[in-house]
């Protein structure tokens, strides 16, 4: 691949797609060509080029203004992504999301950060807060990221739960517990709800710690 008159390693091609991959995942909304370019601290022409490779793999599409989303090219890649993990935890993900009108996901270590493998939103909700899968943020921020890092540090008998407030989104609350099961990374479940309002935190960090439990004896 040319860019700008100079030969561009493949390795590096690649790595800027999956940059740019996971600009628009950790986005709040569909993302210009300007704006996807300077996230990545790329040229426009550069950012274009790499655009136009993921649209021809289903990875990329653009919404009706024109901007730049996630395409459904991505859920095929993903659908076998710790497969048994995700078919034991969708039932309670749900039953939890209905409980308590709150967007229930789980999270699995990817280095040094902590990414949203699968996520569930409540039927009745009248508002609900969105948690993409692939969506990812550092360990050492967030209730995830914490209930995460004991599993890694080997404290996760010191709490029961971990909370956040306006940590990784401003607005944002959530709770956590560890999810430790056999053959799989460090994991956390947990909830994310609109910061304010009464909050029963205590009654979901118990909720989450049964959820987990019950979770953990599906792959004993």
């Amino acid at each position: 691949m040319v860019t700008d008159g100079r030969p561009e390693a493949p390795l590096q091609t690649l790595s800027r797609g999956i940059q740019a991959l996971e600009e628009l995942a950790a986005a709040d909304g569909a993302l210009s060509i300007g704006e996807l370019a300077a996230r990545l601290g790329l040229h426009r022409s550069i950012t274009y080029r790499i655009v136009r490779t993921l649209e021809g793999h289903g990875l990329v599409t653009r919404g009706a203004a024109g901007d730049l989303v996630l395409g459904a090219g991505l859920a095929a890649l993903a659908r076998n992504v710790s497969r048994d993990l995700q078919t034991a935890v969708l039932p309670e993900l749900t039953a939890i999301a209905n409980e308590y009108g709150m967007t229930a996901f789980v999270t699995v270590l990817d280095a040094q950060q902590v990414v949203t493998l699968v996520s569930v939103e409540p039927r009745a909700a009248v508002a609900a807060v969105a948690q993409r899968p692939g969506t990812r943020h550092a360990l050492e921020r967030g209730a995830p990221g914490r209930a995460t890092r004991r599993l890694v540090e080997k404290t996760a008998g010191e709490r029961v739960y971990e909370t956040s407030h306006d940590e990784v989104t401003t607005g944002l609350s959530s709770v956590a517990v560890p999810l430790d099961l056999p053959g799989h990374p460090p994991a956390a479940i947990a909830v994310v709800y609109l910061t304010g309002g009464t909050v029963d935190v205590d009654g979901i960090g118990t909720r989450l710690a049964e959820a987990a439990e019950g979770i953990r004896k599906e792959f004993r």
